[in-house]
C-alpha cells in the first residue's frame, strides 16, 4: 500500500509538505502542489479516510434517509439508494443508510453528531414535518421530493405532475374518451406523499383539459387488490379504455386480469405507467411508459450536495422532464 512518505520521496518534498498539500491547511507554492499531485496520481496514493476527515473537519459521510413506511415499493427506492450511494463514492464519500420512520427526532440525533456531513432525504410529503429541522440545520441538505412549500430547501425529482399529463396526453391522442389512474396504496395518499399526488394533479388536470370522463383508484400493491380492481373499473366505468397505472408492483397482474376478464390489450384497453423502464420492458406485453430516473436522480442529488458542502450556489428547483416511451401496451381506441 502506498504510504503518504512514498509519495513524499517521489516528489522530493517532506511528509508534512505532502500532508500540507492534501489538508491546504498551509499554502503551497503552485509548482510544488502540482508536483505532489503528479505523485499521487501515479502512485496511486488514497489518502485515510480518517486522515482526510481530521484534515478536513468532515466526516466523508453523508445520510441517505429513506423511511420505509407502509405503501413503498423498496426495488424502486433501492434503485435511488445504489445510485446515491455510487455516486457518493465517486466523490469519495460513504453513505449512511437510515430507513427507519424516526422523523424530525431521527435526523437531529444524526445531526447533532459529527456522524454526517450533508443528507439526502426521501419520502417527501407536502406537509413534511421534517422540513423545518432540515432549514435549521448547519448542514447542507437536498430533498428526493418537493413539499408544497420548497422555500428554503433544494429539492430534486421527476416532474411527477408533468408525467401524469404525459400518459393522459399520450391516450387522447390516440382517441381515448374514458381513462383512469390506479394508484399508490391508499395509505401513500393518506400521508400526502408530494409524487403521489403530484402524479394525480397532472392526470386531473390533463383529462379535464382534454375533456376527457376520468377516475382516480388507489390500490394496494397486490395481485389480489389487481384484480379486484379490474373487477370494479369494468363494472363501474364499462366505458373505459385508457388506464394509467402508477403503482409499480401491479403492472403485471393488472394486466393479466384484465385479459381473464376477456379485455384484450391493446385491442381492448391500452395500458400506460409510471415506473422503470426495465419492468415496463419486461411485462408481457411490453407496457407503454413513463420512466421513474432513479439513476439521475440520485447521481443529481450527490451533485447538488457536493456543491453545497463546497459553498457553491445550487438551483433550489431540479425538475427532471418526463419521458415517455410508446410500446405495446396501448394503441387507437377501437370503433
Amino acid at each position: 500500500m502506498v504510504k503518504i512518505t512514498d509519495v513524499a520521496r517521489h516528489a522530493g518534498v517532506t511528509p508534512s509538505t505532502v500532508s500540507y498539500a492534501l489538508s491546504g491547511k498551509r499554502p503551497i507554492s503552485d509548482a510544488t502542489r502540482q508536483r505532489i499531485e503528479a505523485s499521487i496520481r501515479e502512485l496511486g496514493y488514497r489518502p485515510h479516510a480518517g486522515a482526510r476527515a481530521l484534515a478536513s473537519s468532515r466526516s466523508n459521510v453523508l445520510a441517505l434517509v429513506i423511511p420505509l413506511r407502509t405503501g413503498i415499493h423498496v426495488p424502486v427506492v433501492m434503485q435511488f439508494a445504489v445510485s446515491v450511494v455510487t455516486a457518493a463514492r465517486k466523490h469519495d464519500h460513504d453513505v449512511l443508510l437510515l430507513t427507519q420512520e424516526e422523523g424530525e427526532e431521527g435526523l437531529r440525533r444524526v445531526a447533532d453528531t459529527a456522524l454526517v456531513d450533508a443528507l439526502i432525504v426521501m419520502d417527501v410529503q407536502l406537509h413534511d414535518s421534517r422540513l423545518p429541522l432540515l432549514r435549521a440545520l448547519d448542514r447542507p441538505s437536498v430533498l428526493i421530493g418537493f413539499p408544497a412549500d420548497a422555500e428554503g430547501l433544494t429539492c430534486i425529482d421527476l416532474d411527477f405532475r408533468a408525467a401524469g399529463k404525459a400518459c393522459v396526453e399520450h391516450l387522447a391522442l390516440l382517441g381515448h374518451r374514458c381513462v383512469a389512474l390506479l394508484g399508490s396504496p391508499p395509505e401513500v395518499y393518506v400521508r400526502e406523499t408530494g409524487f403521489a399526488q403530484r402524479v394525480v394533479q397532472g392526470f386531473t388536470a390533463a383529462a379535464d383539459r382534454h375533456g376527457l370522463t376520468s377516475s382516480i383508484h388507489p390500490c394496494d400493491a397486490t395481485p389480489a387488490a389487481a384484480r379486484a380492481m379490474a373487477e370494479r373499473l369494468l363494472r363501474e366505468h364499462p366505458a373505459l379504455t385508457g388506464v394509467v397505472v402508477h403503482n409499480e408492483p401491479i403492472v403485471e397482474p393488472l394486466i393479466k386480469a384484465f385479459e381473464s376478464l376477456g379485455l384484450r390489450v391493446p385491442g381492448d384497453l391500452s395500458v400506460t405507467a409510471i415506473c422503470p423502464d426495465e419492468l415496463a420492458e419486461q411485462t408481457p406485453i411490453p407496457v407503454t411508459s413513463v420512466t421513474i430516473p432513479a439513476e439521475e436522480v440520485g447521481t443529481r442529488s450527490v451533485d447538488l450536495l457536493m456543491r453545497k458542502l463546497d459553498g457553491m450556489e445550487v438551483p433550489d428547483t431540479t425538475l427532471l422532464p418526463p419521458r415517455l416511451t410508446a410500446r405495446a401496451s396501448t394503441a387507437p381506441r377501437a370503433g
